[in-house]
Formats: C-alpha cells, sequence, structure tokens
C-alpha cells in the first residue's frame, strides 16, 4: 500500500467578537505574569473591558491600572484601584448598598473577576467572591493546592448566585484545552475519529533545564509545604487534557450528554531525583550562593548565565519580562542597563545560611542560590498511568445499540463499545529538556496513530496507509494561544448571560466547555496520583473518589 502525505489547514483562530452594548466589566485580582498575560488578551482578543486592579505591590498596580484601565490620568478613577482583594470586597460591599439605598451617580460594579494571585491564596478569594455573590469567576490554576480546599471551593462555587437565583459562570485555567492545536486534536479524535477508538496515549511535559530551576529549585513552587507537588503546579492542566480527551464525550452541551468514561486505576512513580546537595559538584566546595561559587563561570545552572548573560533569557539578550520581572518586579524601572544589572546582581546575591529561621526563607525566592544547595523538594521527574476498563454506554442513552440493532457509528466494522473501550495514557513530566514546556503526545488507536507537538498534528491511517499534517494557526505564544482562547471564551459566556439572553449553565456547557465536575476530577486525579507515588501502590480510581470526595461534596 502506497504511503502519501497530504497537508491540511487547521483551525483559524476567530477574531474578537463585537462589542455589546454594556460591555463585561472585568477585574483582574493579582497583577503578576498571569494577570498582565489575561488582561492583554482581554484587550487583544476579547468582547471585555478592564475596569479595575487589586494588587498588594504599590508598582505593579499602578504599572497594571496606566497601561490597561485608566491610561495617562494622574489617579485612578472610583472602584478602579484596590490594594488588595480584601479592599476589593469591602468596596463592592458598600458600593451595593449604596446602589440598594437610590444613592445617585454610584459607579457600576464588575461583572467577572480574574483571580491571579498565589497559587495557596485561591480558595479564600474565591470563596469569598463566591459568598459576595453575583460575579463571574475565572481562577488561575491549580484550583487549590489541596483536596480539602478544591472540594471547598467546588461547594462555594455551586452557591455563587445572582439576585435571581441564577448561579454564575466559572472557569479555572486550563489554557491547554483552548489553544487551535488542541482543539484541533479532539475534533480529529473524538468527533472525526480519524484514529478509532484509542487505545493509548503517551503525553510529555518537558519542563526545561533551566526553567526548571527557576520556578521549582528557586521559585515560588519549590516547597510543597508552602506550595504544593509539582505534580499539581506545573502539570495539572496537563492531567486534564488528557481527562478531557479520554473521559468527556466530544460534545456535552447536548441534553442527553452520555456520562464521562471514568478511569480505573492511577499509579505514579517519580522523585527530587536531581536537584539535591548529592549532586553537587565537589569544585563548588561549601558555596551556596552562584555570585561567591568557584565553579560558577562553568557551571550551567549559573544565575548569571541564566539571569543576567547572553545566552538565555537574561539581561544581555533584552529581555525585561518573563522571567526577569519575577526575579526583580520592578527591572523595567532602571533606565541603562547598567543599573539593571546592577540590581539584578544585588538581588541575586542576597543568601541565607542555617541560622536563618525556615519561615523566613520560605517566605522569598532565592534566584541566586545554588541549585544543589536550595530547599526544594517537590519531584523533577514524574510518571502518571491512568487506565480504563471496558464501560459500554448504558442501552437508555443516545447512539447504543440497543434492541433497535442501531449503532452509533456509520463504519461497517465499528464495534459495539462506542469509544469506551479499555485504553491507558501515561504522563510524564521531565526537567531536564532542552524544550521548554513545548509539550508532545503520541496517541495510539484501532485504525491508525497520531504525532502532535506544540505545532503539528501527524495523522498515519492503518487503512489506507496515508499520513496527513495539520497546521494549527497559533494566535500568540501563551500556551499556543490558548491564553487568548479561554481569555476570550470566558468574556464570551458573560456577555451572553449579560446581554443577550442566555442562562449561565448553556454558557458554562457551550461556550467555557468545562464543568465544575471536570475541574474537580482533575484536580483530584493529581492528588490521587501523588497517593499512588508516595504510598508505591496502584489507586482504585472509583474506591478513591467515592472516600476521598463524593463522601466530602455529599456533607451539607
Amino acid at each position: 500500500m502506497e504511503d502519501e502525505t497530504s497537508r491540511d489547514q487547521g483551525v483559524i483562530p476567530p477574531p474578537p467578537p463585537p462589542v455589546s452594548e454594556c460591555p463585561p466589566r472585568l477585574l483582574v485580582i493579582g497583577a503578576g505574569s498571569r494577570g498582565r498575560a489575561y488582561a492583554r488578551a482581554v484587550i487583544s482578543s476579547s468582547n471585555g473591558v478592564l475596569t479595575a486592579v487589586a494588587e498588594p505591590d504599590d508598582y505593579k498596580r499602578n504599572k497594571f491600572g496606566t497601561a490597561m484601565i485608566w491610561g495617562s490620568n494622574p489617579s485612578p478613577p472610583e472602584g478602579a484601584s484596590f490594594k488588595d482583594w480584601r479592599a476589593f470586597l469591602a468596596y463592592e460591599t458598600e458600593r451595593r448598598a449604596r446602589a440598594r439605598a437610590g444613592e445617585k451617580d454610584v459607579p457600576l460594579g464588575i461583572d467577572a473577576a480574574f483571580v491571579c494571585v498565589l497559587d495557596e491564596m485561591h480558595r479564600e478569594v474565591v470563596v469569598a467572591l463566591s459568598q459576595l455573590g453575583g460575579i463571574h469567576i475565572m481562577c488561575e490554576k491549580p484550583l487549590a493546592t489541596t483536596l480539602d480546599d478544591c472540594i471547598d471551593m467546588y461547594k462555594a462555587l455551586q452557591d455563587n448566585v445572582d439576585v435571581t437565583g441564577q448561579q454564575k459562570v466559572f472557569s479555572i485555567g486550563h489554557v491547554l484545552r483552548y489553544s487551535p492545536h488542541n482543539k484541533l486534536l479532539r475534533k480529529l479524535l473524538l468527533e472525526d475519529r480519524v484514529i478509532g477508538d484509542i487505545l493509548s496515549v503517551v503525553h510529555t511535559e518537558p519542563v526545561g533545564w533551566w526553567h526548571f530551576t527557576h520556578s521549582y529549585v528557586r521559585g515560588n513552587w519549590r516547597r510543597e509545604n508552602t506550595s504544593a507537588p509539582s505534580l499539581l503546579t506545573k502539570s495539572c492542566h496537563d492531567i486534564d487534557v488528557l481527562l478531557w480527551l479520554l473521559c468527556s464525550p466530544p460534545d456535552c452541551s447536548s441534553p442527553d450528554c452520555p456520562p464521562p468514561h471514568l478511569p480505573s486505576t492511577v499509579s505514579s512513580t517519580g522523585s527530587l531525583q536531581y536537584f539535591k546537595r548529592s549532586r553537587k559538584p565537589a569544585a563548588a566546595g561549601t558555596a551556596t550562593n552562584c555570585l561567591s561559587c568557584p565553579v560558577e563561570k562553568s557551571c550551567k545552572y549559573s544565575a548569571k548565565r541564566i539571569y543576567v548573560g547572553p545566552e538565555l533569557v537574561g539581561l544581555g539578550t533584552g529581555n525585561r519580562g518573563w522571567p526577569m520581572s519575577i526575579v526583580l518586579p520592578d527591572i523595567e524601572s532602571y533606565g541603562s542597563e547598567q543599573d539593571a544589572e546592577a540590581a539584578v546582581l544585588a538581588n541575586l546575591a542576597k543568601d541565607y545560611d542555617d541560622s536563618t529561621p525556615d519561615p523566613h526563607v520560605a517566605q522569598r525566592n532565592w534566584f541566586g542560590r545554588c541549585v544543589y544547595e536550595s530547599d526544594n523538594d517537590v519531584c523533577d521527574e514524574q510518571i502518571v498511568t491512568i487506565t480504563w476498563d471496558e464501560d459500554p454506554k448504558p442501552s437508555h442513552l443516545p447512539g447504543h445499540g440497543g434492541s433497535s440493532g442501531t449503532t452509533a457509528h456509520a463504519a461497517p466494522l465499528a464495534d459495539n463499545l462506542h469509544g469506551r473501550g479499555s485504553k491507558l495514557a501515561t504522563f510524564h513530566m521531565v526537567a531536564q529538556t532542552k524544550q521548554v514546556c513545548e509539550r508532545y503526545t503520541h496517541l495510539y488507536g484501532v485504525d491508525g496513530e497520531i504525532f502532535a507537538d506544540s505545532k503539528i498534528i501527524n495523522v498515519h491511517n492503518f487503512n489506507t496507509g496515508q499520513t496527513t499534517t495539520y497546521n494549527t494557526h497559533v494566535e500568540s505564544l501563551g500556551h499556543g494561544g490558548g491564553d487568548v482562547g479561554l481569555t476570550r471564551q470566558f468574556i464570551m459566556a458573560v456577555d451572553m448571560v449579560k446581554n443577550h439572553g442566555w442562562s449561565t449553565d448553556r454558557a458554562q456547557k457551550e461556550l467555557i466547555g468545562c464543568t465544575l465536575d471536570e475541574v474537580i476530577r482533575s484536580h483530584a486525579m493529581v492528588f490521587c496520583a501523588e497517593k499512588a507515588r508516595k504510598e508505591k501502590k496502584v489507586v482504585d480510581w472509583a474506591e478513591w473518589w467515592s472516600k476521598e470526595v463524593k463522601s466530602r461534596l455529599e456533607q451539607v
């Protein structure tokens, strides 16, 4: 059989939706890198309006506000700038009281909030917003850093209703669902069924050798007790994508949506393999900081090389964005390169010793610290394996053969499982890679196989011998267009509810495309995998879910 290769055009990202007469008014809580990313997407690709920011850092708050909200005005208008989320809650409570009392010229409130604070703060912010009620919420991933907090947030979000009792829209920062690349991949798999039933998936997230040290050895997410396991903080949306491809039905907007095909078992292995004292080069001696290390010039993890030099992402490349803005938040305020470099080096020189109280060490980042002498403890390599058993749809659901003898598939050789056969997925998170977060996936089916990376999707069909290559348009560099895609869909959902008579249930299903149940399931899968890893066992998913999640969700 002759093998032919053809090329097809991928999904073209849509233009921004038309602006409504009363466009959605938006608050960003947390003006860090993620808050700014969503704000840029609001401006470039949505029909929403940024009207307020809450951020404790004066520099970040004012820079965000002047760039995105109030412009060159000498001071922000009422209701536009808040020291933190608590200040916003106090103001909004008072504003609503003024409006109810009939006071004139009360400013309009916000319709939706982007929650982009530190991971460990998500629970208190989202629960507080839900208790205030009436605000649509998008929370950056992960939902929370503990399973208990995730469950508390799930319950609170269910109770987040407006004055009419209608539940508000919720979205999670699982941006990988919204990239044109992954949307096309899901369509090819579940709607077009280009490889038939899926038998197995091997998905890899290559974190990047220097990127891992920045975020998970020296940075915010290095310690499980102050943040969470790296599987959650780095890879929860990878686990979510696997469940999206292998659990969720192709179309969940239908009232006859079939139940998800739920996993059977979960197992995981992994550890902190490399970034620890036993791996430290002997010639480094007792040095704990790059700026005082005798082998700094020859060490690839040198903080000077990464953050100052011209090779990677340092000042020498002209970069003052991420990650330099994390190392020195006000880096853009330094006029000359010399002043900026001096400030960066002063920050990198900060260090601690055995006499430094651990709470002080834990509360900040140490970007000049030796990667072999840091206080990190999260995995730098981990594998998760998820299996599914055969689970045919019940006969009363649409698409099942049942007594009528009909079948869900037009193909004459289609079986009776309707995509719910046994299968497995393997996820690999690895630090030591050249690629930085450029994920790639192998998918194996009964009729073919797929290789997908961040740019192309190659589909090989066993029956025809043909290989088809799909190229997808990348709308932006933020997660392959996922940042923009999520922002657009969330604000469009808010707009349809606010201005066009949609119910939130319809907007949640058709525009967000992700339910609260899916959010809690994918996060629970991470915590289940961590239990499996730590206890070195294979966990029965249904049993674990019933005990650890379902029973608590049902508690009043």
